[in-house]
């Protein structure tokens, strides 16, 4: 079945947006602290300015979870938009961003915001997930294809024919270039992630191919994150790679593979 993203502030329900198609997740070494995936030397990027969790996330607002798990390093980014309006104040952006977490953690009893990253319309970045941007953390944004994986979900909606803030493109690429280049891949390539569930589009166990710089609707049977978002992957694929101080034109095989052995669900948000 085709899903879209339901419309952004209908109902409290209706929030989770588009990682309205993520499983809950947990790892045999959930209690543990792996190391941070190593740095590469090859290919990095600058770390992009990042507003911490606090700056949304109030003491009132604050929901009790669990500690955050994590993989050993990120091979993959998944772009999504929150198809809730585009018009805001960016100032306005900690305030939507918020909403968004009461949305998940309350009407749907997940354990965190899923998105591990969140981009306004000026291009302001801010942390979601907690567990430490700059480590690989086990996300909710992506059915089936969590693990390895980032979720950086741009704040409104781009569906056909809506126009999608330069800075925000721009906050994107930048992001990923830095996220990826931590292991070295390049934003351009495709990499073998495995589907931890049948809900995804492909079956349990299966090893698909996908660009490591995906869109949501790759992995999953939607929309997300918009068609005119969809338009400017390849745009910000490219400026990531060049964030990367990489020259060679074209994606290659990548051949990374995202092990998803121990992942087991805990829940159908």
């Amino acid at each position: 079945m085709f899903l879209g993203c339901l419309p952004g502030f209908a109902a409290v329900a209706a929030l989770g947006l588009c990682a309205g198609g993520v499983d809950h997740v947990t790892t045999a070494a959930s209690g543990a602290r792996p190391p941070a995936a190593r740095p590469a030397t090859a290919h990095p990027a600058l770390r992009p300015p990042i507003v911490p969790r606090a700056a949304w996330l109030d003491d009132l607002a604050r929901h009790a979870q669990p500690p955050p798990r994590y993989d050993d390093k990120v091979v993959a980014v998944f772009v999504h938009h929150t198809d809730s309006p585009n018009g805001y104040a960016c100032a306005d952006a900690p305030r939507i961003i918020r909403y968004l977490y009461a949305g998940q953690t309350g009407a749907r009893d997940w354990d965190d915001i899923g998105y591990n990253f969140l981009v306004d319309r000026c291009g302001t970045i801010y942390e979601g997930r907690a567990g430490g941007v700059d480590r690989a953390v086990t996300g909710a944004h992506t059915q089936g294809f969590n693990h390895r994986t980032a979720g950086i979900a741009a704040l409104g909606t781009f569906t056909a024919g809506v126009p999608v803030p330069q800075a925000m493109v721009d906050s994107i690429a930048a992001l990923a270039a830095w996220k990826l280049g931590l292991s070295d891949v390049d934003p351009r390539t495709d990499v073998r992630l495995t589907s931890s569930n049948s809900r995804s589009r492909y079956a349990s166990g299966t090893s698909a191919t996908l660009p490591a710089l995906a869109g949501h609707r790759d992995g999953y049977m939607t929309s997300c994150p918009g068609a005119a978002l969809t338009a400017r992957l390849p745009e910000i694929r490219a400026t990531a790679a060049r964030l990367q101080g990489r020259t060679a034109a074209g994606r290659t095989a990548a051949g990374t593979t995202a092990g998803t052995a121990a992942e087991t669900l805990t829940g159908t948000p």
